[in-house]
């Protein structure tokens, strides 16, 4: 996908951090904008920021975790905008508890937010994309943790979330390849965002908001400088530019990726011959 003049981009946690950078960087190519949002304040404040570009921009309410909400974000782009040609799955959050110290409630909320909200997001917008006939791009985000698991200590239920992410993204760029649809995946390593105090939206079904986190849990961590958004966001639109599926950040954790392939590959020696 090369032209982005005219054409609408749907983000998904869009208030702030990564996604906010995204929905500026996509207005600043001339892109109408439709930001999902549980926290309406800061969804307002993007909306603003992008019409400053000017160029339209809506903002609708969103639980990525509830599959009806998903589906009311998707009718209300197609009721402002006629459509959508950039989905951004990027709305996530993140407990940090070791395996065994997680509740239920602690893996439904990480795994409803970080996996089905973006299953949910290809099921409610991806019939409409398909049928326009009009291409597209969806924009997945991931993690460096959805390439190695030990990325950060006392995240195994984000892990597990962004692993899917990566897997869907993957097979996903291959069923919609004959639609001029591109797939892109991130996996980047440290952003500055507000991801580390998602807690303090956790809903009570799900035991209601939690202090952020002061000090990371013990442990090995892939070591990793902190980026800008607005950086990864320029990275996101060269990346739908050239249809390419990753989306990598950190030069500095290629050699944590490729140690995990390597066991992978060590593995085969193992089988019998």
């Amino acid at each position: 996908m090369e032209e982005f003049r005219g054409r609408t981009a749907v983000i998904t946690g869009g208030g702030g951090g990564i996604g906010r950078a995204l929905a500026v960087a996509f207005a600043r190519e001339g892109m109408n904008v439709v930001i999902g949002e549980i926290d309406m304040d800061a969804a307002a404040g993007t909306v603003a920021a992008v019409e400053e570009h000017g160029v339209r921009a809506i903002a609708v309410q969103n639980d990525v975790s509830d599959r009806a909400s998903m589906q009311a974000l998707a009718d209300a782009t197609h009721d402002a905008f006629g459509g959508c040609h950039v989905l951004c799955n990027n709305a996530g959050v993140v407990t940090f508890k070791l395996a065994q110290d997680m509740t239920e409630d602690d893996w439904d909320w990480v795994l409803g937010v970080d996996l089905y909200g973006v299953i949910y997001g290809i099921q409610a917008f991806l019939p409409g994309m398909v049928a326009a006939g009009e291409g597209g791009h969806i924009v997945n985000t991931a993690s460096i943790a959805g390439l190695v698991a030990p990325a950060t200590p006392g995240i195994s239920s984000y892990s597990t979330a962004k692993y899917g992410v990566v897997g869907i993204s993957e097979a996903l760029a291959l069923d919609l390849e004959p639609h001029n649809i591109g797939v892109s995946v991130l996996c980047p390593g440290g952003v500055r965002s507000r991801i580390v105090e998602a807690g303090r939206n956790r809903p009570d079904e799900y035991g209601g908001p939690e202090d952020p986190i002061r000090e990371m849990l013990p442990g090995e961590s892939v070591p990793q400088e902190m980026l800008e958004p607005e950086d990864l966001a320029q990275k996101v639109l060269n990346a739908i530019r050239g249809n390419h599926l990753y989306v990598v950040s950190h030069p500095e954790t290629q050699p944590s990726v490729e140690a995990r392939f390597q066991r992978i590959l060590d593995a085969y020696d193992l089988i019998p011959s």
